[in-house]
């Protein structure tokens, strides 16, 4: 009962009471709980335990007699944590009673009274990566340990490559490092080496956001609206707009119904990271999608270079080829169904792969390139796709097999195309050599949440026919306003 009522005062800690009160609460809690395990201690000629679990602690205890069997004690585990101690050869020292236990606790809510701060350089941000716990040896005369104590810490927050980890212990008011080291560490767990026996965790230093951060993170706001505003009127112009016989506009209203979508889910995730980051399968999930809409993109501008690819190889008879080609219907299955696929396989290798910090794909044993690697190939094809396109249109253009309309109008298309998968593709291998490199990451940045922009700008305002449409609309649009001012006089 007591154990239980500590545990519902440690999650009902105000955030707006001090440390230095909250602390003084934790010792408390600390102090008696140590206590009350130490009666499950009960004299034994052999090796006995005792554990039990709560909501807000786990318990394991350990005992050892004088006529112990035992070559070493098992390893005491928790839902998050272990202990090695070498309890027999304390058990050993205790020349009167050749006996000795251990208490193994680990508290899963107590971070809300020991605050993860210690005696080192305010410009970093301290994180709890474990939960807390302590060893005691209750009942025991000489606690003098014969070997350091490992103790393995599972991380409960996402791993950061560069951050540093400190295995500390509480010296009634702060965290301390003296006495604790580094054993082993990876992004799944940690090992701590210890001298003496207290209360333990894993807290980790990252550096501090620069205020050029919030900078960024206006111009990122700034620049991925604009970009959204664009791809909605590209949109609406493939949609809309009348354009030549000859042009298939399926695989470029899909690229930028995925861009734009994923582009307005990234936006709305890093508005509202806070309220989404503590719900662990929403994050999740949102990554995932992020992932299938992404790659979906890439998917797309693939399919358009085929598409391409296509035409040139049979430009002599463009009309007629284009009813033999993929239908729309047809083309939509490929584009979505490649991309979750990937996804699919990918959520199944590694299904924690997706939920980062940010709420996208975690970046730790090279998950990464469950989207990085289908870009990378996309990419390359492409890249051979386009070298196939100039090297036919180079020889239609020699054999002049070809309208001279039709022939100019695919060398636009072409080198529009050729641009589109420079700007779309080439932003995202950018991104993975920014390397916190600002001048890098705004370029990154730029291209990547205007790519809406360079498709209005190359596909629909660098088309004469639809700069004609757009002057019709406006004219139309001004002559209704003039009538309606008319009118009202």
């Amino acid at each position: 009962m007591v154990l239980n009522a500590s545990g519902k005062i440690v999650e009902s800690s105000s955030s707006s009471v001090s440390p230095a009160v909250l602390a003084s609460y934790g010792n408390r809690v600390l102090k008696a709980n140590e206590k009350l395990i130490s009666t499950l201690v009960k004299p034994t000629d052999t090796n006995d335990s005792v554990s039990f679990t709560l909501a807000a602690v786990e318990v394991e205890v350990f005992m050892v007699g004088p006529n112990v069997t035992l070559d070493k004690i098992p390893r005491l585990d928790t839902t998050n944590s272990s202990v090695d101690i070498d309890l027999i050869g304390i058990a050993k020292n205790n020349n009167e009673t050749r006996s000795a236990a251990v208490a193994f606790m680990s508290y899963n809510t107590m971070e809300n009274l020991l605050k993860p701060d210690f005696n080192t350089s305010n410009d970093t941000i301290k994180t709890m990566m474990s939960t807390v716990i302590s060893a005691t040896l209750p009942k025991t005369t000489n606690t003098k340990l014969t070997k350091p104590v490992n103790f393995t810490l599972k991380h409960i927050r996402e791993f950061d490559p560069d951050g540093s980890l400190s295995c500390v212990y509480w010296n009634i008011s702060e965290w301390i490092i003296d006495g604790c080291s580094v054993l082993e560490t990876n992004s799944s767990y940690t090992v701590c080496s210890c001298v003496h026996l207290s209360t333990f965790a894993l807290i980790m230093q990252t550096s501090r956001p620069s205020e050029s951060d919030s900078l960024l993170e206006l111009l990122n706001l700034v620049c991925v609206i604009v970009g959204l505003v664009f791809f909605s009127l590209a949109l609406l112009t493939f949609a809309l707009c009348q354009w030549s016989p000859g042009m298939n506009n399926v695989a470029r209203i899909n690229l930028c119904l995925s861009l734009l979508l994923a582009h307005l889910l990234l936006l709305l995730t890093q508005q509202f990271l806070s309220l989404i980051r503590p719900h662990q399968v929403l994050c999740a999930v949102i990554s995932g999608v992020l992932h299938f809409l992404f790659l979906s993109g890439f998917v797309w501008m693939f399919i358009e270079a085929v598409l391409l690819f296509i035409c040139v190889k049979n430009l002599s008879q463009i009309s007629s080829k284009k009813r033999e080609v993929l239908s729309s219907g047809y083309l939509c299955v490929i584009g979505y169904t490649v991309a979750l696929v990937v996804v699919a396989v990918s959520a199944v290798v590694n299904p924690k792969g997706y939920g980062s910090e940010q709420c996208w794909i975690k970046m730790d044993k090279g998950f990464i390139w469950s989207f990085m690697g289908p870009v990378c190939v996309i990419l390359a094809l492409n890249m051979i796709l386009f070298i196939c396109i100039i090297i036919n249109l180079i020889s239609t253009l020699k054999n002049r097999n070809a309208e001279v309309s039709q022939m100019k109008r695919t060398k636009i298309m072409t080198f529009k195309t050729l641009a589109q998968f420079v700007v779309l593709g080439c932003s995202w291998i950018l991104g993975l050599f920014t390397n916190d490199r600002k001048e890098l990451e705004i370029l990154f940045l730029i291209l990547n949440s205007q790519q809406g922009t360079f498709i209005f700008l190359v596909y629909c305002v660098l088309n004469d026919e639809v700069r004609q449409q757009y002057r019709k609309f406006f004219r139309c649009l001004c002559c209704g306003l003039k009538s309606n001012t008319i009118k009202k006089h």
